[in-house]
């Protein structure tokens, strides 16, 4: 049998304890498992960026993967925690939210609020449940315990459309900077596919500070320093500057609004 693999991504940084404490916990679990991370990068309580993260790396994983999310500003209340099976693939999370994108890519799946208290690390600490709901609970999944096992299955779980931009007007769309990736790019939550037309004719995208009207379909293509968008990897329309941050060129942060629009409707 292949050793069970557990993904990690949190917003708890590097220069902390609390992704090693997670990891401690599981090995001592499961000491089989393999654990991977995804990230530990994400903007603090940034659930959209979580989201769009999570759904970019799960699905490359083999199936059978356990992915554990822990970007949880409502630690200690009574959001729930949850187990979803997707895909062929675990997620251990907040029901927050934060599976939205996975669960929009993967119309069918079963969700289940975890509340078998006996596969939690005592006692559980208000503000950690990292350590003690989620980790053991992936871990005690990877060492093989049935997912019923650790509660009901349940029908209103949090979802948002964080993929999904929003009409405002004819030949109007608001959407969001899903992320901000390391090289200063703006993640949009305008699909590609959706917004093809976007390569073929005139657009502005207003983003922060500034407007954004040029398509480019490599980096290479960008003579200036000035802002353009481009078809990402992902799929999504994103917000570049050559060889620079276009972040902070616009003053654009994770979760802030753009508007995508045919030139006569802008300021309309």
């Amino acid at each position: 049998m292949p050793r069970p693999i557990v993904t990690l991504l949190t917003d708890f940084g590097t220069a902390d304890h609390y992704a090693a404490a997670m990891k401690g916990v599981m090995m001592c679990i499961c000491p089989d498992a393999r654990f991977l991370d995804i990230s530990h990068e994400v903007t603090p309580f940034a659930v959209a960026e979580a989201a769009y993260t999570l759904a970019q790396a799960c699905r490359l994983f083999p199936q059978g993967t356990i992915h554990l999310v822990v970007v949880d500003p409502g630690v200690g209340s009574a959001r729930r925690p949850i187990l979803a099976e997707v895909g062929g693939h675990f997620f251990v999370a907040p029901d927050n939210g934060v599976l939205s994108m996975v669960f929009d890519a993967v119309p069918q799946h079963t969700i289940r609020e975890i509340t078998a208290s006996e596969y939690f690390r005592q006692p559980v600490s208000q503000t950690f449940h990292g350590r003690d709901i989620f980790a053991p609970v992936a871990a005690h999944l990877a060492a093989g315990v049935r997912p019923e096992k650790f509660g009901e299955v349940i029908d209103d779980a949090v979802r948002f459309s964080f993929g999904k931009p929003v009409q405002t007007a004819e030949g109007s769309w608001t959407g969001i900077a899903l992320k901000i990736d390391w090289f200063g790019n703006i993640i949009t939550n305008f699909h590609a596919d959706q917004f093809a037309w976007v390569a073929e004719q005139l657009f502005e995208l207003r983003a922060g500070s500034g407007v954004v009207s040029s398509y480019f379909r490599s980096y290479a293509e960008a003579e200036t320093k000035e802002p353009f968008v481009i078809k990402g990897s992902g799929g999504y329309l994103e917000i570049s500057v050559n060889e620079e941050s276009a972040a902070k060129f616009l003053g654009v942060e994770p979760g802030a609004p753009l508007q995508l629009c045919l030139p006569r409707r802008i300021g309309r």
